[in-house]
């Protein structure tokens, strides 16, 4: 069995620090307005976010991230994968998944986590 001793070493992918605009749904209400609010992390693999409303665990959820220089909004089916209440007001912060997005965004996703990685400080 593998031992892990941080949340680091078991991550896939490096997440990078974000201020991206991002809007969000419940995938099963359809008619639902999304939520906007900004990315405080991204990576490959998901989407860090602050939501002033508690979303369970394992919730699925339609993500829209707005990236620089693109048109429209990339778009994803991801799960909450973990969710804390932050100790300053009545906020939680989400860790999301992404489980679908179509291999255009996909591409989309990896070229703005590249370029951030290989922008000198």
């Amino acid at each position: 069995m593998e031992e892990y001793t941080s949340v680091d070493e078991r991550r896939r992918y490096k997440r990078l620090p974000s201020s991206l605009s991002v809007q969000y749904r419940d995938l099963k209400k359809s008619v639902e307005l999304p939520t906007g609010t900004v990315a405080r992390n991204v990576s490959e693999g998901g989407v860090c976010f602050n939501s002033k409303e508690f979303i369970s665990l394992a919730c699925r959820l339609v993500v829209e991230i707005n990236l620089p220089a693109l048109p429209r909004p990339i778009k994803a089916i991801s799960k909450v994968a973990w969710i804390r209440k932050l100790s300053a007001g009545d906020e939680y912060e989400l860790g999301n998944q992404f489980l679908e997005m179509t291999k255009e965004d996909k591409s989309h996703i990896s070229n703005f986590i590249n370029g951030l990685m290989s922008a000198p400080l």
